[in-house]
């Protein structure tokens, strides 16, 4: 779900925060040093939630950032990743990184705070980790259409601001393109996305299928200025980009930048009527950590309801922590783009695992629409 957008602005805010990012292996700890190595989206967390844990603990954490969940499933797939914490996405990346036995079990005894977590959403999880043994909800969101309004408003002033198609139609799409237009290069979050908005399953492994969904991308091509790693939050608060084919946190902070700016710029998430992909990110430990216990410590801290209510007042995803609501910011807990009411959640629909084949067609589709051949 979550993605890179502002490389520079989170190594700041964290080395600001004391964090120390460099990737595990460089900087091995000494003997009688605790720490925990975390791997996670960026933008992704509240500084002071780290520097708290590290001054309450003695923990020491070393935080780095990953811009896709290609990237990490590669890196745990391939073993001795030396991370002790992971953020994998409930689907597919989470249930597939379970099946390959890239993941430790939890013990629930040793996380007490697993129990604040909402039963309904947790229930939700389990098609993708029966019983829940794998891994505790982070954070959630959607992904959708996060857009500029002026720009809008000037170059397609007549183009639906409830749906897919405003993207996905070639003649709207041209019109957006004149201030571009970026998508998430992520065929995981976009294939499905697109099924839906044809009408069709979005789990659908079927060859005919996947060529609509390149038929109808190929038809926006021309007008796709680029397709980012992550996210577009800079990109949208700035200016640089009006359209994009985004996770609703992202577009929420991007909002949030464009205000503190004061450069007029106003930027909209929407969650299409056809429907959006909800996912959850999930707190894992991968199986071959070195620091399990370090770890469970770490996230049965982030578990705690004012450091979960931390977290969403610094990153504007919603958490799975209902009795951290009293602490959330009220214009977050109020803004329908960050906690929807029922009838926009009865729009979500969630993705399953998709099988090898399935997963390599899927690439070479993907690999094709953006080289352009």
């Amino acid at each position: 779900m979550k993605g890179v957008s502002a490389m520079r602005f989170l190594s700041a805010v964290l080395l600001g925060a004391s964090l120390l990012l460099s990737p595990p292996a460089a900087a091995p700890a000494r003997a009688q040093e605790r720490v925990v190595n975390v791997y996670n989206w960026s933008d992704y967390i509240d500084p002071y939630a780290i520097d708290r844990f590290q001054r309450e603990t003695g923990i020491r954490v070393r935080y780095d950032v990953y811009d896709s969940l290609e990237t990490l499933e590669a890196k745990l797939l391939a073993g001795k990743s030396g991370y002790d914490i992971v953020v994998p996405t409930s689907e597919p990346s989470f249930s597939r990184l379970i099946r390959a036995g890239a993941l430790a079990p939890l013990d629930a005894a040793r996380i007490p705070h697993l129990a604040n977590l909402d039963p309904t959403m947790m229930s939700q999880v389990k098609s993708s980790d029966p019983g829940n043994k794998f891994g505790a909800i982070y954070l959630w969101g959607t992904t959708g259409i996060g857009y500029n309004a002026a720009k809008l408003a000037a170059l397609a002033p007549d183009a639906p601001r409830d749906s897919w198609d405003l993207l996905l139609k070639p003649e709207n799409a041209k019109r957006m393109a004149k201030c571009g237009i970026v998508l998430l290069d992520s065929a995981i979050d976009v294939i499905p996305s697109v099924l839906r908005w044809l009408g069709r399953d979005p789990n659908s492994t079927d060859s005919q299928d996947l060529a609509a969904v390149e038929s109808a991308l190929r038809g926006i091509r021309p007008y796709i200025r680029a397709f980012i790693g992550g996210g577009a939050v800079e990109q949208l608060a700035s200016g640089e980009a009006c359209l994009a084919l985004n996770y609703s946190g992202d577009v929420i902070q991007a909002a949030a930048r464009a205000e503190e700016a004061g450069k007029g710029i106003q930027i909209r998430y929407i969650v299409p009527k056809e429907g959006a992909q909800l996912a959850f990110d999930m707190l894992a430990i991968p199986a071959d950590a070195l620091h399990k216990s370090e770890a469970m410590e770490l996230i049965n801290f982030l578990l705690k309801p004012d450091v979960m209510a931390g977290i969403t007042n610094q990153v504007r995803y919603p958490n799975a922590i209902p009795i951290s609501n009293s602490s959330i910011k009220p214009d977050i807990l109020n803004d329908p783009g960050i906690y929807p009411p029922q009838s926009v959640r009865d729009r979500f629909f969630t993705i399953g695992a998709v099988p090898p084949e399935a997963t390599r067609a899927r690439s070479r589709m993907w690999a094709r629409l953006k080289s352009g051949g």
